[in-house]
């Protein structure tokens, strides 16, 4: 396998003939902690490179198989013509010796949503948006168990994250082990539609058409309700990071679960709700204890707070949003006391 740098990558591609001779720029993205990502600017086009690595970027130690890539651009291809245009990156080339793809690039202007959220900016009809391309992509392969076959291996979602977030949390919080340990079990016996698996806002680049979704590594035919579970849990990180604004925050909640549910109807709304409120009880934990734990919750109070509702998630068990919300507006109130 070749290690592509911004270094190295011109020659790669050229050799290839993947981009026309001339003048060319590197410029290294954000590849979240698991892959190589360079953009590359030619005087004709700009596309995205992306490399898997073995070995992840965190404290802890974490593994994955390279070949995780495959997935990802297989399920990019089979979920393009699903979703709206621009809404999935196109696959231009494939080298798959070296664990290696070039997608095309989101469009001029694009900005992370994550980004948007931490300086402020709340729009519910993104969030809206953000709920609808996720029923339209859980409906639309829960009715094509024929497309889905090809995705059927978990391997690559349990290594990076059922082992990073679920079992990790079983190891470190006692106090949840037992139900986390059979939500994995159901988790893994689920085959109802595709699971993005990191359908998170960091993964939403927003631009005037849409946003494009980026990130399928772990995506699998398997349980849809981890990604309801994850989405969820980071609004409310972001939430505990600026309760203030916490009010806004969960008007976007809103927002997603009527634009979800406005495209779903392969399973009764009360049961994606009521499975999606345990996933984003464990992804809240898994953000605060786990492996990759989020960097913008420093603070002890706001994780206690975080883990204390993630506690009445789980073990009361909670099966309505607005029960959630609730106890957010509770432990908000209680930080501003302290």
């Amino acid at each position: 396998m070749i290690e592509l740098t911004a270094d190295n990558v011109l020659a790669f591609l050229r050799d290839r003939g993947w981009i026309e001779p001339g003048p060319a720029c590197v410029e290294p993205l954000s590849g979240g902690v698991s892959n190589q990502v360079l953009r590359i600017i030619t005087a004709r086009a700009r596309y995205v490179l992306k490399q898997s690595r073995p070995q992840l970027r965190t404290r802890d130690l974490w593994l994955s198989d390279l070949n995780r890539i495959e997935r990802e651009h297989e399920v990019m291809q089979a979920l393009q013509p699903l979703l709206p245009p621009l809404t999935v990156p196109e696959v231009l080339f494939v080298d798959r010796a070296n664990y290696v793809y070039v997608m095309s690039h989101a469009p001029a202007g694009a900005r992370v949503w994550k980004d948007a959220l931490l300086a402020g900016d709340t729009d519910a009809a993104v969030a809206k948006r953000v709920g609808r391309v996720l029923g339209k992509m859980h409906q639309n392969t829960a009715t094509r168990p024929d497309l889905m076959a090809l995705f059927r291996d978990h391997t690559v979602f349990v290594q990076l994250r059922v082992d990073p977030f679920y079992r990790r949390i079983q190891e470190r919080r006692s106090e949840v082990a037992r139900v986390v340990g059979d939500l994995v079990d159901q988790m893994l016996a689920f085959k109802q539609a595709l699971c993005h698996g990191d359908y998170t806002p960091k993964n939403m680049l927003l631009h005037d058409h849409g946003f494009m979704l980026v990130d399928y590594e772990t995506a699998h035919h398997g349980d849809p309700t981890m990604d309801l579970g994850l989405f969820l849990c980071h609004l409310l990180l972001k939430a505990f990071r600026s309760p203030t604004r916490g009010e806004d925050l969960l008007r976007l909640t809103s927002a997603f679960w009527q634009g979800y549910t406005s495209e779903t109807q392969f399973c009764p709304a009360p049961e994606l709700e009521r499975r999606g409120l345990a996933h984003c009880g464990v992804c809240l934990l898994a953000r605060i204890d786990g492996t990759s734990p989020v960097d913008y919750l420093p603070e002890e109070p706001r994780r206690e707070a975080v883990r204390r509702l993630a506690r009445r998630v789980l073990l009361a068990p909670l099966c309505r949003w607005r029960d959630v919300e609730a106890i957010c507006r509770n432990e908000w109130a209680r930080l501003n006391i302290s």
